[in-house]
Formats: structure tokens, sequence, C-alpha cells
């Protein structure tokens, strides 16, 4: 009997509790890890769920602002053609034929119309040396040219590197002191030729060109006719344009013209049709200056239309609708009712400078509907601004009009560091602080649930000893019983027999 108590000792023993911690639930039978997380995700719901629906709300909020914020900065975007009145009273030019000029003007320019001839345009002086059959290779000679346009002078030294017309052209085309002048060589049937072409016109610009030291192999490209010495062909004269307007001559340098007609400039394309009388009589053509009320038109659409849109996403973000029983995720905000008030009361004002002309937007056609929003008569915008335009630019336009207010206002919102960016910022931050919330809460329940393990995991260690011992006591229970019915059978026996002696 002792020997089998020894066995199952050793038995007993030999079953660590690290090989019933290996196996959950061996001892107990229970899930323990299905228990430790059901309890775990039970002890943390609470502030889970809190966070969650923090974070719900404050992401639609986010969006809200980000929408209402977008239409802001749209409706924003089109004050800019407004509050400029050269954008918003601008004028047209057109030629009645523009292939001898066009023109633009801007809103300084006085309507009307005006005659316009061209005489000549305004060239630039080109001169060409005599061809060279050798080519662009062709040795010149070595020395100093000295070159003027206008009277700026530069001196471009020429040494063996340099001294073929190839050469000589690449080093006028470097020159750091160039005065306004190209070089190129021309390659046709009868030779190689340097070719000088200024790059302003004007007769002031005309090219003189002298030559000093060397070889005197530079003497054939000269052009000085004040000194008889002109080895280089003119081949065109600088000269100024030359035309009239309301029959009055004019002449300019360039043929971009600003400083004859107030607010136009003109930019001559070519000579008029002429007689051949003499002098000749050149055709003029008409220069018609406008209104461009059509891009003002464009330009007060798109504010209207963006308008629109920003009062309609107030409307939809701050408002209740009975019918779905949903309210907006901005409904009661001060500040989006401040918005809108403000931008109600901008809009339905009376330009008190102006005492002639259109004086507010519903005199110009833009008027409030039923349902808060605006729309545009364009039959009545567009008389007003044919014949008032300037009063329409002076209602919109400058430090006391419509478009700056507007602008003066929103940019309150949508600055750095204004309202909608300090909003915006706000939110971010409260969704950092349950990011964080959530992290720490997620650190706690690991501990949690780590802490619950180690709990379950030595009951189910305990129970597996007990149900251990229990088996070892039951086993010898059976082995005791057994013997002890063995030995009385035994005893039986012999006691019979020797009755029968």
């Amino acid at each position: 009997m002792s020997t089998s108590i020894s066995s199952a000792s050793t038995a007993s023993s030999a079953a660590s509790p690290s090989t019933v911690i290996s196996s959950q639930g061996v001892g107990s039978g229970l899930d323990i890890a299905a228990i430790v997380t059901s309890l775990t995700s039970a002890k943390a719901a609470p502030l889970t769920n809190a966070i969650n629906r923090s974070n719900t709300a404050l992401n639609a909020q986010v969006s809200a602002w980000g929408t209402l914020n977008s239409a802001v900065a749209t409706f924003q975007a089109t004050l800019t053609a407004l509050q400029d009145p050269a954008q918003l009273a601008g004028r047209t030019a057109t030629l009645g034929d523009s292939t001898i000029a066009s023109a633009t003007a801007t809103s300084s320019a006085v309507t009307g119309q005006y005659s316009i001839a061209v005489q000549n345009l305004a060239t630039a002086a080109s001169l060409s040396s005599a061809p060279n059959s050798v080519g662009a290779t062709a040795v010149v000679g070595t020395g100093t040219l000295q070159i003027s346009v206008g009277g700026v002078l530069d001196s471009v030294a020429i040494d063996s590197t340099s001294n073929t017309l190839q050469g000589i052209a690449a080093a006028i085309n470097s020159s750091a002191g160039n005065p306004g002048v190209t070089a190129s060589i021309l390659t046709t049937s009868d030779g190689a030729r340097l070719v000088l072409t200024g790059t302003k016109t004007g007769q002031a610009n005309g090219i003189l060109v002298t030559q000093s030291g060397g070889d005197g192999g530079l003497s054939s490209l000269v052009y000085d006719p004040a000194n008889n010495n002109t080895t280089l062909t003119q081949t065109q004269q600088a000269l100024d344009a030359n035309f009239t307007v309301n029959s009055y001559p004019a002449k300019s340098a360039s043929n971009q013209v600003t400083s004859v007609i107030s607010g136009v400039t003109l930019n001559l394309l070519k000579a008029s049709a002429a007689t051949t009388a003499t002098p000749p009589v050149y055709t003029p053509t008409t220069l018609t200056v406008g209104n461009d009320t059509a891009g003002a038109q464009t330009s007060i659409g798109t504010f209207v239309s963006a308008l629109n849109g920003l009062l309609s996403s107030i409307q939809s973000l701050a408002s209740y609708d009975p019918t779905t029983q949903t309210a907006g995720p901005l409904l009661g905000n001060a500040a989006v009712q401040s918005l809108q008030n403000q931008l109600y009361k901008i809009l339905g004002q009376v330009h008190a400078g102006i005492t002639s002309g259109p004086n507010s937007l519903a005199a110009i056609g833009i008027g409030a509907n039923p349902q808060g929003t605006y729309s545009s008569n364009s039959a009545t915008l567009g008389n007003a601004l044919t014949g008032n335009l300037d009063s329409v630019s002076k209602l919109l336009s400058g430090p006391n009009g419509i478009a700056t207010q507007l602008n003066t206002f929103v940019t309150q919102y949508t600055q750095a560091g204004g309202l909608l960016d300090t909003i915006s910022n706000g939110l971010k931050s409260s969704l950092t602080n349950n990011a964080k919330q959530l992290a720490a809460l997620n650190a706690r329940m690991a501990v949690y649930s780590a802490t619950l393990t180690a709990e379950y995991n030595a009951m189910d260690t305990a129970v597996a000893l007990l149900k251990q011992t229990q088996t070892y006591l039951t086993q010898q229970f059976n082995q005791n019983s057994s013997s002890s019915s063995t030995s009385s059978n035994s005893s039986l026996g012999s006691g019979t027999t020797n009755t029968g002696g």
C-alpha cells in the first residue's frame, strides 16, 4: 500500500502548474479567454461608447464647418472683380479695320469714337555687310568695333579668335554692354553677310558703327554717314510711327502707343490704304471705346451664384427639417447666425453716397427671394450697366461699396487665425484629446485584462490540482476497498475448511 501511495504522489507532483496554465481552462473547464474579453469589454464600454459618440459629433462638426468654409471662400473670391472699379467698370476698344491696329482700354478711358489712320509703322534699323563668297568663316580682321544705338555706345574687341564673320557676330551678341543690337549671318547665293538689327524701333534708335586699331580689316564693317564712311549698307531705317487721330498728326517711337488717347493702348499693325495723290490720303478706320457691360454682367452673375451657394449652405447646415425631424449640425450656432444676419444687413443697404442712378442691389435687379436667396433680373441689370455703369461701379466698388464691405466682413471668418480657423483648430484639438483618452483607456484595459487572466489562470491551476488530488484519493479508496474485499474473502474460505476438520 505504501508503494502505491508513493507512486500517486510522484504522479501528482509531476503535474506542475505551468503545465496546467499552458492550456487555459483545463482545470476548470471554463473558456477563460472569452470570459476575460467579455469582462474587459463590459468595463471599457461606457467610456468607449462616450468617446465614439463624441468623435461622431465632432466629425460631423468638422465636415459642416468645412462645407461652410468652402462656400465662404468661393463667395469671397467673386468679390475681387466687384471691388476694383477698373475691373467692374471696364471699357472695350474695337476698330473697324482690325488689320490696321488693335486696341485695349482701361476704366479711365472716355467712351466715344476716334478716327485712326496709319501712315507708317515704327521700324528698327538694320545694316548689312557686303557678301563674302568664302562664307561665315571668312576672316575679316582684328581691332575694336564701336557700336552705338540711341546714343548708347559699346566697344567690342575682336582678336584672332573672333576675326571671322561668325566670330564677330558672336562677340557682338555676347558683349555685356550691348546697346540694343543683334548680329546674325545671312548666307545667300552670292555669299555670307553680317547683318546688324536694332532691338528698338524709333528714329532715335539708329545704329552707328565705327572701328579702330587692329589690322584694319574691320573697316569693311563701318556705318558712319555723318563722316561719309559707310561700308555697311542700311537695309532699313529707324523710323517713328506716323499716324493721325481725328485727323491730328501723331508719332510714336513704338508701335504700341499709350500716350495719345487717355486710357487707350493702340497696337499699330500696318499702314492704312493710301491714294496715289500727292501727298497721299490715308483711309481712316474707326476706333470705338465703349462700356464693358458684358464683363460686368458676368462678374455680377458669378457673385450672385456664389452668394446663393453660401446662403443655401448656411440654411442646410443650421436649419431643422420638421418633415424628417432632422437638425442641421450647426443648428443654433451663434457664429453662423451672426454670419447670415450680417450678410443680409450689408446686402440690403442703400448707398447714401449715390444721388443719381441705382443705389441698392434691388435697383440693379438683384432682389431677395422668400427662400432667403437672391435672384438677378438680367434685363434690369443690363439697363443699369448700359445707362449707369459708373453708378453701379460706385455701388459695388470702392471703400464704401457693397463688395468691399462684404469682403472686409467675411475676412474676419476666413483669415488665418480668424473665426473659421479658430473653430476648426478647436474641433481638431477635441478629436486629438479623444484619441489620447481612448489610448489611455486601452492601456488600462490591457492591464485589467492581464490581471483577470492571471487570476483566472490561478483559479484554473488550483482546480486542476484539486481534481488531481480527487483522482488520487478516489484511486486510493478504490484500491483499499478492493484489497479489503479480497482479504475478507480469503479469511472466510479458510474458516470453512477448519470447520470441516
